[in-house]
């Protein structure tokens, strides 16, 4: 794991993994629950956790079997009370984990996945401006209100079939505000070589934070 910059307690903490097919370090329960899962299902869970119980139990100087994470299959992950917030998602090849002292979400997707974009925008609504007829752009910009929006869902510990069409996105005002529940939230969105990774909270301003390690530098 390579150490990008230094820590600094006010910004969020975001720790990135390249797959890799390690899980040496689980919990008899995370064992049991992954047993329970298909072999895809269990290798990313079991591989997941394994570097979440790393990443945050070096910040926080605890043994990584010790850490007292929640993060069932799923589920919203927690940590205790006064312990901050911490948020993951991972993609076909990379983990993505933030820790931060106030809630938070994020997403992560490859720049070049290959999906139906258009068909996307107009199941979704998603904004869909063309007006430069450029197809990548195009592209980019409806995987990055995708992304986004998963992160949104990610914060409030909603469901993605439930809340995806619930959430409105605004690129030049960089918010994103839910229609029901009358939930505003601001966006952060980072490149990072091969990958968009969308940050989601409830802050009185933007910020941009650094990715402090990688398991994977090019």
């Amino acid at each position: 794991m390579t150490l990008l910059n230094n820590h600094n307690s006010k910004i969020p903490k975001i720790w990135f993994h390249k797959i890799k097919g390690v899980q040496d370090v689980a919990t008899p329960k995370e064992l049991e629950l992954a047993n329970k899962l298909s072999r895809q299902r269990a290798n990313i869970f079991l591989e997941s956790r394994a570097y979440i119980r790393k990443s945050l139990g070096t910040f926080f100087n605890l043994n990584p079997l010790e850490m007292p994470i929640i993060a069932n299959p799923g589920e919203p992950p927690e940590l205790p009370s006064g312990m901050g917030h911490f948020s993951f998602s991972h993609c076909c090849d990379a983990i993505i984990l933030i820790w931060h002292e106030k809630k938070i979400g994020i997403d992560i997707e490859r720049l070049d996945r290959d999906f139906n974009y258009a068909q996307l925008a107009k199941k979704y609504f998603f904004n869909s401006n063309r007006s430069n007829n450029n197809a990548e752009l195009y592209k980019k910009s409806i995987l990055n209100q995708w992304c986004t929006v998963e992160a949104a869902i990610k914060w409030d510990h909603g469901k993605l079939a439930k809340d995806i069409k619930e959430w409105q996105y605004s690129e030049n005002e960089k918010t994103l505000f839910h229609k029901k529940k009358k939930l505003k939230l601001k966006f952060t969105q980072i490149t990072f070589y091969k990958w968009t990774i969308s940050l989601a909270y409830k802050e009185s301003s933007h910020f941009m934070p650094n990715i402090i390690c990688s398991s994977w530098i090019v």
